[in-house]
C-alpha cells in the first residue's frame, strides 16, 4: 500500500517503518504524505501503542531531504515545512502513546521526529541534532518548539545555534531520550514498554495522554482544575469499575476500552 512505509501488527501493537533506505530515511514530501495518511487511518481502538522507527542498522530518519529543499522557495519552504509539522503534531496528539525506536542517526527531521513521540528508546550508537543552521535554514518540523520544551531553553540554543551532533549518552544525560540500550535490544525494549502500556486502561492512557499535553502550557490553577474533570470522566467508564473490581478482588483485570 505503502510506497516508503513498512506496518507489522503485534497484537495491540502497531509497529511503523520508515524505509527509503538509500537516503537513510530522509524524509520527503512523499514519506510526509504517506505518514499523513497512516496516521489518518491508524486506528486507535483496536491498538493501544504504535512504535515508529527507521528501516535499517544505521537510521532512524537522517533529516528532510535536503535535495527536494534546495530548490525551493519562500512560500514553498514554508508549504513543506508546515507539512512536516502537522504530520509530527499529529503523532504528538494521537489517541494513543507513540514510542520511538531510534536506530542510528535522527538528525534534523528524525530528531524533530522523534521528540514529537510520547517516549524516545534508542540505540547506543544513535546521534541526534539540529544541523539546519549549517545550511542557511532554521528547524522548520516544529524543532525550535518542542527542543526547547525537552532540554530547557539554554541547551536547546547551544544544540541548535552550533548545529552539533549528540551521541545517545549525552541525549539521555540532558533528557532528550528516555532510555539507551545495544542496538540489538531496541526493539525488545520499545515492544516491553509498549506492552506495559497496553495492558493498562487504554482510555485512562488515552485521557492521561491528553492532560499531559493540554497542561503543559496552563498555570497550576488551571492545570490542576482541567486534570480534575478528566479524573472524574474516568469514573463513567467500565474499564474503571472492572479494574477497581478486580484490584480489589486481587484478579486481574483485561481492559476492554469502554
Amino acid at each position: 500500500m505503502y510506497n516508503y512505509l513498512k506496518t507489522e501488527e503485534r497484537g495491540r501493537i502497531c509497529i511503523l517503518t520508515i524505509s527509503a533506505p538509500k537516503s537513510l530515511n530522509a524524509l520527503n514530501s512523499a514519506i510526509l504524505g504517506e505518514l499523513d495518511d497512516y496516521l489518518n487511518k491508524f486506528d486507535c481502538n483496536t491498538y493501544r501503542c504504535l512504535i515508529i522507527t527507521g528501516d535499517g542498522e544505521k537510521s532512524f530518519v537522517a533529516g528532510a531531504d535536503i535535495s527536494e529543499m534546495a530548490t525551493l522557495n519562500i512560500l514553498q519552504g514554508q508549504t513543506f515545512g508546515n507539512r512536516g509539522a502537522q504530520v509530527f503534531r499529529k503523532i504528538e496528539t494521537l489517541h494513543v502513546p507513540v514510542i520511538a525506536a531510534v536506530n542510528g542517526f535522527a538528525l534534523g527531521g528524525g530528531c524533530e521526529l522523534a521528540m514529537a513521540c510520547d517516549i524516545r528508546i534508542c540505540s547506543d550508537n544513535a546521534k541526534f541534532g539540529q544541523p539546519e543552521v549549517g545550511l542557511g535554514i532554521i528547524p522548520g518540523f516544529s524543532g525550535t518548539v518542542r527542543l526547547a520544551r525537552l532540554v530547557g531553553m539554554g541547551m536547546a540554543k547551544q544544540l541548535i545555534y552550533t548545529g552539533r551532533a549528540i551521541r545517545a549518552d549525552e541525549a539521555l544525560r540532558i533528557g532528550l531520550v528516555n532510555t539507551v540500550v545495544p542496538q540489538t535490544e531496541l526493539m525488545d525494549k520499545a515492544m516491553e514498554i509498549a506492552e506495559q502500556i497496553a495492558a493498562n486502561a487504554p482510555l485512562a492512557v488515552k485521557a492521561a495522554k491528553l492532560c499531559i499535553n493540554a497542561e503543559y502550557d496552563m498555570d497550576v490553577d488551571e492545570a490542576i482544575l482541567y486534570e480534575n474533570g478528566i479524573f472524574g470522566r474516568c469514573f463513567a467508564t467500565e474499564d474503571q469499575k472492572n479494574g477497581m473490581k478486580a484490584f480489589l478482588e486481587k484478579g486481574k483485570c483485561e481492559f476492554q476500552g469502554k
